[in-house]
């Protein structure tokens, strides 16, 4: 996840942008690949070169005006959506690998260790290698069985399937922001965000198994039967049935330890077996406006059926 970081990252909202002031579907669409085209860019480079000026060059447009634009039609300027994916990633790395923070930092183009614990801290309100100590006591892995576990609330529930406007992501689960980040751009230029219904990220393979760059996943937003969709949107379905969900709150990059709690701890105790379908998350406010322990995340797992 990243959902994710991500992750993620996305918003669920009906942006009024200059965007739709534009005459004809055509100029939407031009305008729509320029966002694509730079979002995509901010998640590939990470560490790259991404001021205005370089982001004005790959959107092919004026940095006044792309500057505009961007903000209009996502709700951020362009440097404050480069520091929450960069910092996204970090939050990640710092938990799901042993890299040292100068390492860390570097990667995610900060040019010292101090000016990104500064930037860190006004974000998650600590420093990174608090933030990475937390996450690792926290950790409910079953080889860690001393000290406190995040346990989260989980029921089970019957649900409907959910049906998606959805784009792929192929790689690790941390980076599946950028197709997020996608969808909403799209249904941004289009103006269908009244017709959005949530957020739903699908995972389809066990990171425990599979190599992160093979793992398959979905971005989506959840849309009605009655929905048109956009021809480079995929038309997919969450699974329904009887679900376990833990409602997790916290940031994305603590996800993994919910997972490991969920799986290790609560499946095998419950007395529940899981389906043979994938599964998911909804998300439930926007990394935008909320503080990443006030994320909310509602992580469902398909249940065999009782009986």
């Amino acid at each position: 996840m990243q959902r994710g970081q991500f992750g993620k990252i996305c918003q669920v909202r009906a942006w009024q942008g200059d965007l739709r002031n534009q005459p004809g579907c055509e100029m939407a669409n031009a305008y729509e690949k320029r966002l694509l085209r730079v979002l995509e860019y901010i998640h590939a480079n990470p560490a790259g070169d991404l001021s205005l000026d370089r982001l004005a060059d790959v959107a092919a447009m004026s940095r006044f005006h792309w500057h505009r634009v961007f903000h209009a039609m996502t709700g951020e300027t362009c440097a404050q959506a480069t520091r929450r994916i960069r910092l996204h990633r970090a939050a990640c790395w710092l938990v799901q690998t042993d890299d040292p923070v100068a390492e860390v930092a570097r990667r995610c183009g900060y040019p010292s260790a101090q000016s990104f614990t500064r930037a860190f801290g006004q974000v998650f309100g600590m420093s990174p290698g608090k933030f990475r100590k937390r996450g690792d006591l926290t950790s409910p892995s079953l080889y860690l069985r001393k000290g406190e576990y995040p346990v989260f609330p989980v029921e089970i529930i019957t649900t409907r399937p959910r049906r998606l406007a959805a784009m792929a992501h192929k790689g690790p689960y941390l980076e599946i922001g950028a197709a997020f980040q996608q969808v909403a751009s799209i249904f941004s230029a289009r103006n269908l965000w009244p017709k959005a219904q949530g957020m739903v990220g699908i995972y389809y393979d066990d990171p425990g198994l599979v190599a992160p760059e093979n793992l398959n996943s979905h971005a989506g937003v959840i849309v009605g039967d009655g929905f048109e969709m956009p021809e480079n949107l995929e038309d997919v379905q969450a699974p329904g049935g009887r679900m376990a969900v833990m409602h997790y709150k916290g940031p994305y990059a603590g996800l993994k330890a919910a997972y490991d709690y969920l799986f290790g701890e609560w499946l095998p105790n419950s007395g529940n077996e899981p389906r043979d379908a994938p599964s998911f998350e909804v998300y439930l406010n926007d990394p935008m406006d909320t503080a990443p322990d006030d994320l909310l995340t509602d992580i469902c797992v398909p249940l065999q059926e009782e009986g």
